[in-house]
């Protein structure tokens, strides 16, 4: 009987994806920190950009999270002046997210954070979307582990 060979770290690409997500995280925090925005902050804000008056349930399906996780978040964009959250008055179980003109104007300081984040990569634009793709198809294969079809 021979012994199987060990698990081993830096073999797993969960591992790999995990540690590489620390560090992407350790070099947007002072990036970030310039609009006073969190990670996750900037997330809802990049979803608000892209699609402006949306629901905080279609928000946490573009951002795979659920819908309580984002609350917080919400609240807080809120209180800094970013977005407005509002009930729709047909059905009260409905959140509306709409930017401010001060959440609007943000977004041209977040595109200096996009270009630093990129330069820091240094990384061929090709091999960014390759990496971003195939990272992007990985995860929507486990969303579908499970799920029945």
């Amino acid at each position: 009987m021979t012994t199987p060979p060990p698990l081993l770290l830096d073999e797993q690409l969960c591992f790999a994806v995990y540690s590489t997500a620390l560090a992407m995280g350790q070099v947007y925090k002072p990036l970030l920190q310039r609009l006073h925005l969190t990670y996750p902050q900037y997330l809802v804000m990049l979803t608000l950009w892209e699609r402006d008056a949306i629901t905080a349930k279609e928000l946490a399906q573009r951002l795979h999270q659920d819908p309580g996780s984002i609350t917080p978040l919400l609240k807080r964009l809120e209180q800094e002046g970013y977005l407005l959250r509002q009930r729709d008055s047909n059905d009260e179980r409905h959140l509306s997210i709409t930017l401010t003109p001060k959440g609007r104007r943000l977004q041209d300081k977040a595109r200096a954070v996009n270009q630093e984040f990129g330069s820091a990569c240094a990384l061929p634009d090709e091999e960014v979307l390759r990496l971003r793709d195939a990272l992007a198809a990985l995860r929507n294969r486990l969303h579908t582990i499970g799920t029945p079809e």
